[in-house]
């Protein structure tokens, strides 16, 4: 058979089976739910925050997991939908076989296609009894009467049946499985990680039709704009990860020998918070696990560089990041030890530099205020190079003009 009718007869099967997944009926909707137990809710109250639903699904001064905030993509924007139990605009009607249905195939009640913003590639892994404690606990949320807006995409991708054919390619359903080369600590870590945690969703490259690169699983990726560094081998941080710093930085956000967490990750460590101990101990050894065990020592700040940036960051950054600033003296850790310096990429300097880290009042956390409005494109670029050549034997960025022009029209 020719090259020419292989492809044409891949085509022919590839149209077929996406036919024979475009239609899923609808699923009855449901009046009354079981009463659940306070030991189910509190359980998934925990796994929700793991997989941060609330940061996903709660709009800026919005309500909780009433939906409509908007996820950027490299296609567009796709709106998070409503999932508390109002009837009418959230998933008050789904029974718990619906609400997991849209975990395990993003399908709907009404069986339409999800987008999968919703990371059920992820969540078709999780087990039978934390999707019920994940639904028992949103359907005991204050129900909230909200639309989401429509979705910002271009045809054919508003079309949600072109999601048929990315599920056939894509989608592989099935249980997780224990690795019984490793102990329960590592294996709970793993089911976190890969399942209900859904880090590969940022942490790992995606293709032209954003699915997740096979065979790259957690070596770096995107997250809204932001640059998510790679969480195995590849690591860019200049002082090995730990079992114990890792767990440190996911509970707090910080830790004194990488730094502060920032843009999305910010959030996720928010929800880490309130997460049992003996998860986050989990997560943290599974990840450690596949992180590089030595690295070389940072270098120290260098002298020379471009003297026009040196005067910004004397006037925007020393205060804090001096060699002797007060921030410094009291344990912070030097620019030579951050993650965004040390990256392939200058996507996270940029970033840092125009948004900070925000202000969350009453909460012990780091803060850095935002110079984006303050700083022109030039500046920023000019200060990123200059981070990147005093903080870093790495070799020089050379996209640093077009990645802060690219951020800024994100911000």
């Amino acid at each position: 058979m020719s090259k020419a009718r292989i492809i044409a007869a891949a085509v022919a099967l590839l149209v077929v089976g996406a036919g024979a997944l475009l239609w899923h009926p609808a699923i009855a909707p449901v009046d009354t739910h079981a009463v659940f137990s306070h030991e189910q809710v509190a359980r998934g109250a925990e796994l929700a925050a793991i997989g941060d639903c609330s940061v996903c699904h709660t709009a800026t001064n919005g309500q909780p997991f009433a939906g409509g905030r908007g996820v950027p993509t490299p296609f567009g924007t796709v709106y998070a939908t409503n999932i508390t139990p109002d009837p009418e605009t959230g998933i008050g009607r789904w029974s718990e076989a619906a609400f997991k249905r849209a975990m395990r195939d993003g399908i709907d009640r009404a069986g339409h296609h999800l987008y999968p913003v919703l990371p059920y590639p992820h969540f078709t892994r999780a087990t039978d009894a934390d999707i019920a404690a994940m639904y028992a606990f949103l359907m005991t949320r204050p129900a909230a009467h909200a639309t989401a807006p429509l979705n910002q995409l271009p045809f054919p991708l508003n079309q949600r049946f072109v999601l048929a054919g990315w599920n056939l390619l894509y989608l592989s359903p099935g249980p997780w499985h224990p690795d019984p080369a490793h102990d329960a600590a590592w294996n709970r870590g793993n089911y976190l990680v890969e399942a209900i945690g859904h880090c590969g969703a940022c942490h790992t490259p995606h293709n032209a039709l954003g699915a997740e690169s096979s065979g790259q699983t957690l070596a770096g990726g995107q997250a809204e704009n932001w640059y998510a560094p790679p969480l195995q081998s590849a690591s860019p941080a200049v002082r090995p990860w730990t079992q114990a710093t890792l767990a440190d930085y996911l509970r707090t956000g910080f830790e004194a020998h990488h730094g502060a967490a920032a843009g999305p990750m910010t959030a996720v460590t928010d929800e880490l918070a309130g997460v049992p101990d003996s998860d986050i101990q989990a997560i943290a050894t599974y990840i450690a696990s596949m992180m590089p065990k030595t690295a070389p020592e940072p270098v120290m700040a260098r002298a020379g560089g471009d003297p026009h940036a040196a005067a910004i960051f004397a006037g925007a950054c020393a205060g804090c990041h001096g060699s002797d600033a007060p921030m410094t003296r009291a344990g912070a850790p030097s620019l030579a030890l951050s993650t965004v310096v040390n990256a392939p990429t200058p996507q996270g300097a940029i970033q840092m530099i125009l948004n900070g880290i925000p202000w969350r009042e009453g909460k012990s956390a780091p803060y850095m205020p935002s110079f984006g409005a303050v700083l022109t494109d030039a500046q920023v670029a000019d200060l990123a190079s200059y981070l990147r050549a005093t903080y870093s034997e790495k070799p020089a960025w050379t996209d640093v003009p077009a990645e802060v022009a690219k951020a800024r029209g994100s911000s």
